[in-house]
């Protein structure tokens, strides 16, 4: 533990002038406010450093820890972070486009979810085609319906000008299989209520079958 040392903003070790810390140590236990000396002692007894991690609290809040390991994690998580910044990935549809060409675009569209993209789909429209927008509205539905699975709608349908659009932006892992999950316990749901319902329409028609007044057989007449 070199006792000068110091990184970034954090003051560490003997850098650490005020006399008095809230200590938490290298196994998380909170030692309440004591004597930054003390404190120190037990972060050099340790072979850790003692980090001012909280300097805005009265008294500020002290960690100890390996420093130099931990800003290495530190700076790792941030690489880490940056590898893959959510983009802005365009998709762009015609009212009249065909029915291939949507699944194409369709298809880009999931391409780019599961990489953390977002997708802005827009409906372009020319001429005449501007007295017909339901038809841009409805394809922005139906992307809207086929990935539903895999993304959330960030920004919802809009009119700009000859152009209509809507943002969609991925699920995280855990809210994929959030709704993949609620979808699953839908579908369980309406099985039991349509076996629930065959059931009472069965029961309900065994029940008048034997309310029903019986008929008597008719008689015959003996031969004399």
């Amino acid at each position: 533990m070199d006792k000068n040392k110091n990184f970034g903003d954090h003051r560490i070790n003997r850098r650490i002038r005020i006399p008095r810390v809230q200590l938490i140590d290298h196994e998380g236990v909170n030692h309440g406010e004591i004597d930054t000396d003390a404190a120190m002692r037990m972060a050099e007894e340790a072979g850790l450093d003692l980090v001012e991690i909280s300097p805005t609290a009265r008294p500020p809040v002290c960690k100890i820890m390996n420093y130099g390991q931990y800003k290495y994690t530190l700076k790792k998580r941030q690489k880490g972070s940056k590898a893959h910044q959510a983009k802005v990935k365009g998709v762009r549809l015609h009212p009249n486009t065909a029915e291939h060409d949507l699944q194409v675009a369709l298809k880009k569209s999931k391409g780019f979810m599961d990489k953390g993209d977002k997708v802005l789909i827009q409906v372009w429209f020319k001429g005449r085609e501007m007295a017909h927008t339901e038809r841009g509205e409805e394809l922005l539905k139906r992307f809207v319906e086929e990935l539903k699975d895999i993304s959330k709608i960030e920004s919802g349908i809009r009119r700009e000008g000859k152009r209509m659009h809507l943002l969609l932006t991925p699920l995280t892992a855990e809210e994929r299989n959030a709704r993949k999950k609620a979808v699953e316990r839908d579908k369980e749901k309406a099985m039991a209520d349509a076996i629930a319902k065959a059931k009472a329409a069965k029961e309900a028609k065994e029940g008048k079958s034997a309310d029903a007044p019986k008929v008597p057989a008719p008689e015959t007449e003996k031969a004399v």
